[in-house]
């Protein structure tokens, strides 16, 4: 019984994993997506990265795959995960509103040229559309993650990664791939 579940759950996974394999669609949006942080990165540009819990994890281990290294040894590149300093985070949620604090952040750090990656799996999270909106208004490459349709963020990506799945844990295991294939393509354009 154990047994069947367990292998039940990994076939979700895969089958999900199937179906960004053989969507043509979301695979040219990835070779793009790898394109412009690239070029970001051949500019002097930075890549920053938010979501809100197991996405902000997921946000956080990306954005350390470029400032730390993947498969190369090689210079640090400028990535950061926005979620990661409290004392901002919380003096922000309680001074304004949870919903602006990626907004804020990008407003006081983001340039023109920077790339923001948000990471939500129903691509509804106010605070990750509030800070695409801003980044929009200062030039920023915006990359969005989400599950299935795109929610509202599909308006304002610029690049759109929408996983074809409905189930949370499913979307997050495809963002984690996608994110690394990103990690991996743009670290041999570069290096």
């Amino acid at each position: 019984m154990m047994q069947e579940k367990i292998n039940s759950l990994i076939g979700a996974s895969i089958q999900t994993k199937q179906q960004i394999m053989h969507d043509g669609q979301l695979q040219p949006v990835l070779a793009s997506c790898v394109h412009a942080i690239s070029e970001a990165f051949k500019q002097g540009r930075k890549v920053l990265f938010c979501g809100n819990g197991g996405s902000a994890a997921d946000a956080q281990h990306l954005a350390a795959e470029f400032s730390g290294r993947f498969y190369k040894d090689r210079k640090a590149l400028p990535a950061e995960a926005l979620h990661c300093n409290t004392s901002y985070l919380t003096a922000v949620a309680n001074d304004y509103s949870y919903d602006v604090i990626y907004a804020r952040m990008i407003d006081g750090i983001g340039n023109e040229g920077d790339v923001v990656v948000g990471l939500s799996t129903s691509g509804n999270s106010k605070n990750i559309i509030q800070a695409f909106k801003v980044a929009k208004e200062k030039n920023m490459i915006t990359i969005g993650f989400t599950g299935e349709g795109g929610g509202q963020m599909k308006e304002f990506s610029d690049y759109l990664l929408a996983v074809p799945s409905k189930d949370t844990p499913r979307i997050q295991e495809s963002h984690i791939l996608l994110g690394h294939i990103i990690c991996q393509l743009v670290e041999e354009q570069l290096f």
